[in-house]
């Protein structure tokens, strides 16, 4: 059992707003109302303390990948990202093999059951080949249901979300499944229209991966998927903040559009994550990462992100102008509510687990805690 801690001085951002000179009380691996007695003080006056950050999108790090590696890469990379104040993440698959896919499901249910992710989120197969970005056209399908339901069952009740490019044949019908298993359907990767992607959200879909991204762009007379997504209140739009995906004015059209309540920041990392330039893997597909940006080394198309989730945090409020709490809410509170671990994360509230992150006044994370212990010590500089 972690020690009792009384993190003091800070300001608190909480769901009713932020306190200065506040304080969180950590009791074993949780938020509580009560210091006990003998309780550890740690002085972080001066700074910010926010709610642990969870990544709805993620699919690697510290030169580890979440597609396709060990459990010991898996294990690696999400190291990677909790020294970035990432406290849960989930392992994203990208577009392979279908057996494979399975096969790899099942390590990544284990370290689920573990508590080492948060679940699993397969981005393909099932995707538009129009719209691949970096995945295998050679290995893209049309979302049979029978196939979605093969991925969903191997992922041993850890299946979170799936991305599907809803206008495919089986499209529709794979969202209804997905839906009854209480899993995610999120449009993307597509090429549909308005009208198409409205018959997506009818149908159960409740996400928009990485908006924009992947997608048509939007037309005054052919709206395309951004405008729905955009419109619906049933929709949560992914957002990835890195300066390379998005354009500024982007980020605040769908901000202003969406609203805070409605965004997820997202970091669709890969494996040069917080580890740096070289050659990777994204599935079978080969990156070559330059001055921070994935591209194919056959196409030159964008291959994920080399973000972690505390510059996303740190851009939003330092050059997009976010006021804090709406950040708190894309980066901690949206997802957890989405994952339906809400009752557990995604705000410092008493009972939760002590998942938080200490930021200075430049917002660079300067301690890490999760489920009470720290992964970065604000106290060893």
């Amino acid at each position: 059992m972690a020690p009792s801690k009384v993190l003091a001085g800070a300001r608190v951002v909480l769901p009713t707003g932020t306190v200065d000179d506040g304080r969180v009380i950590v009791d074993g691996t949780r938020i509580a109302d009560t210091a006990p007695p003998g309780a550890d003080v740690v002085d972080v006056s001066g700074h910010w303390v926010v709610p642990g950050f969870v990544d709805l999108h993620n699919h690697g790090g510290g030169g580890a990948s979440f597609a396709g590696g060990t459990a010991e890469d898996v294990l690696r990379g999400v190291e990677t990202h909790r020294r970035h104040g990432t406290t849960t993440v989930v392992a994203s698959a990208v577009t392979g093999d279908l057996d494979f896919l399975a096969r790899h499901a099942g390590m990544l249910a284990e370290l689920a059951q573990q508590g080492e992710i948060a679940g699993i989120h397969f981005e393909g197969p099932f995707i538009s080949p129009c719209r691949k970005g970096a995945h295998d056209e050679q290995l893209l399908r049309d979302p049979d249901p029978a196939e979605v339901r093969k991925l969903v069952d191997a992922a041993h009740g850890h299946a979170k979300m799936m991305t599907l490019a809803t206008e495919l044949p089986g499209g529709l019908d794979s969202v209804r499944l997905l839906t009854e298993h209480g899993v995610i359907a999120a449009v993307g990767h597509t090429d549909a229209t308005y009208e198409q992607t409205v018959q997506a959200i009818d149908a159960g879909a409740t996400v928009a991966t990485h908006l924009f991204n992947a997608m048509p762009p939007l037309g005054h007379r052919a709206p395309g998927p951004i405008t729905a997504l955009l419109e619906d209140e049933r929709i949560t739009v992914e957002l990835i903040n890195d300066g390379t995906h998005l354009h500024p004015a982007a980020l605040q059209l769908a901000f202003h559009h969406a609203g805070a309540a409605r965004v997820a920041f997202i970091t669709d990392a890969m494996d040069a994550a917080g580890f740096g330039d070289g050659r990777y893997l994204l599935g079978p597909l080969e990156v070559e990462v330059a001055d921070g940006v994935a591209r194919l080394v056959e196409g030159g198309s964008i291959a994920g992100s080399t973000l972690t989730l505390d510059r996303a945090f740190k851009r939003a409020v330092t050059v997009d102008g976010l006021p804090v709490g709406d950040v708190v809410a894309a980066i901690s509170a949206n997802p957890a509510r989405l994952l339906g671990l809400d009752d557990r994360i995604g705000s410092l509230e008493a009972g939760k687990d002590a998942d938080l992150v200490v930021l200075d006044d430049a917002f660079d994370v300067v301690g890490v805690m999760r489920r009470g212990d720290w992964v970065v010590d604000p106290r060893l500089g």
